[in-house]
């Protein structure tokens, strides 16, 4: 057991024969006890000093701790983000591939539509050309017939007849 400044204080020693000055002694010893108080007094106050620090250091270690699980859940919400980004940004780039595909095919359907539709026309416009051809040469054909030439002039005849009735 460590002594006390007051063990230190009531300290007798022996008296011998031609021992050591009583005064010196005493004045030694008291010296002792005030450099004895200020170490126990020091002691003290880093013992307190530590116990405050270690307080700290665990508190310190605590926030360190936290910040670390913290840290960690936020790279695995970030990695959870990117994941989920990613697997939405394919599916965007599925449905717009698809879309994609199904507008070129209706664009290719409307297409061959339109060129049958033309090929129609055209065949329609030539059936109908060579029917006015015909009907024009047919008419052409009359025009050229003597029928017209006789009908032409018995037209002018009877004109004739009915100026001199007149008259």
């Amino acid at each position: 057991m460590p002594l006390t400044p007051l063990d230190i204080h009531n300290k007798e020693f022996a008296r011998g024969f031609r021992g050591y000055d009583e005064d010196e002694v005493n004045e030694f010893l008291d010296q002792m006890i005030k450099d004895y108080e200020m170490v126990i007094r020091e002691k003290k106050e880093l013992y307190d000093r530590v116990q405050e620090l270690e307080e700290k250091l665990e508190h310190f270690s605590n926030i360190e701790m936290t910040l670390n699980k913290s840290i960690l859940v936020a790279q695995e919400t970030a990695e959870d983000v990117k994941r989920n980004a990613d697997k939405e940004a394919k599916l965007i780039i599925k449905e717009s591939e698809k879309n994609a595909d199904r507008i070129i095919n209706e664009a290719l359907t409307k297409s061959r539509k339109v060129a049958l539709e033309i090929e129609e026309l055209k065949k329609q416009a030539s059936v109908y050309r060579m029917r006015f051809k015909m009907l024009l040469e047919a008419q052409l054909e009359m025009l050229g017939n003597e029928d017209w030439d006789d009908l032409s002039h018995s037209l002018n005849e009877r004109e004739e007849e009915e100026h001199y009735e007149n008259i």
